[in-house]
């Protein structure tokens, strides 16, 4: 309920901004900023588990707060980013989870390769990874989730 009302105001204010500066019609500026908006949420979410619930394991903090990012990533994208869609929400949804498995996967495995196979910089892999990782999801929620 948060998010969405959240996401509502987020594109009111994209809707206004694009009318005043223009450039924000274009959907690889408002996917950045779905990016963003999912990131934030991911990390507040996290905050809140270690900082306030006092949970010990960072490790299920974050997996827990990854729910609420992937989550707010993908209203974000339904209702913001490719708001164009005429695909069901149970269409989308099941692309989605999958295409962000596959992501996954390969974020995995790149950084394997990178730090463990190469022992190369885990940071400098991190980045890498994260920067295919973003333009893997783009592309793959234009194309294959929401098909716009």
């Amino acid at each position: 309920m948060i998010i969405t009302l959240t996401l509502s105001k987020l594109n009111r204010l994209a809707r206004l901004h694009a009318q005043a500066y223009g450039w924000l019609h274009l959907q690889p500026i408002r996917y950045v900023f779905n990016g963003l908006f999912a990131t934030a949420v991911h990390f507040l979410v996290l905050t809140f588990n270690i900082e306030v619930l006092a949970w010990s394991s960072a490790g299920l903090a974050n997996l827990v707060a990854a729910v609420f990012g992937i989550s707010a990533a993908f209203l974000g994208s339904r209702y913001y980013v490719f708001r164009a869609s005429q695909i069901s929400l149970r269409g989308q949804l099941a692309r989605f989870l999958v295409l962000y498995a596959a992501i996954a996967v390969l974020h995995g495995l790149l950084m394997y390769v990178w730090s463990d196979v190469f022992k190369l910089n885990y940071q400098s892999g991190f980045v890498v990874a994260t920067v295919m990782q973003m333009l893997c999801s783009y592309l793959g929620n234009k194309v294959m989730v929401f098909k716009v």
